[in-house]
């Protein structure tokens, strides 16, 4: 049998090295055998056919982000509560301590939500989470058919 000199972390330093060699040949084999016919526009800015209006450094609501970081604070606390249940529902690890473990566990996801409850009853409390309902401005189109028209599909 043959031994070898590599540790484990030999092994995958080569496995390392020879992903980094292989998707280095691919692109340069890609870059070759593409075609490139480069022209005004696809080298403009936006290949969408539109061009840019204003400045790239407009403003938006920042209610918006606010809420992306409400979503992404209880996306977090999914990913916490997930294995707190998994290993909260270990009966051996709660029998062995007593029921200590399983108190423990509970006060400290109960504290854990309390915390995450204050943050959204304090974001709820200051405003950024009521959201103003544009007014709704009734057309002054006047159109050329008469109500009346309308009347018998209405029904």
């Amino acid at each position: 049998m043959i031994e070898s000199n590599l540790s484990e972390f030999g092994t995958i330093l080569i496995f390392i090295l020879g992903a980094l060699v292989f998707g280095t040949v691919m692109l340069f084999v890609a870059k070759l055998v593409r075609p490139n016919r480069p022209n005004y526009e696809k080298l403009t800015t936006y290949e969408s056919g539109e061009d840019t209006v204003g400045s790239a450094w407009g403003q938006f609501n920042l209610r918006f982000y606010i809420v992306a970081l409400i979503f992404l604070l209880f996306e977090v606390e999914i990913i916490y509560l997930f294995p707190w249940a998994i290993i909260f529902g270990d009966k051996q690890m709660i029998e062995g301590t007593d029921w200590q473990w399983a108190w423990f566990a509970l006060a400290e996801m109960f504290i854990f939500i309390f915390i995450l409850a204050l943050g959204l009853v304090y974001a709820w409390r200051k405003g950024y989470l009521d959201w103003v309902k544009p007014q709704q401005k009734p057309s002054d189109f006047v159109s050329k058919i008469p109500t009346e028209a309308y009347k018998k599909y209405m029904d």
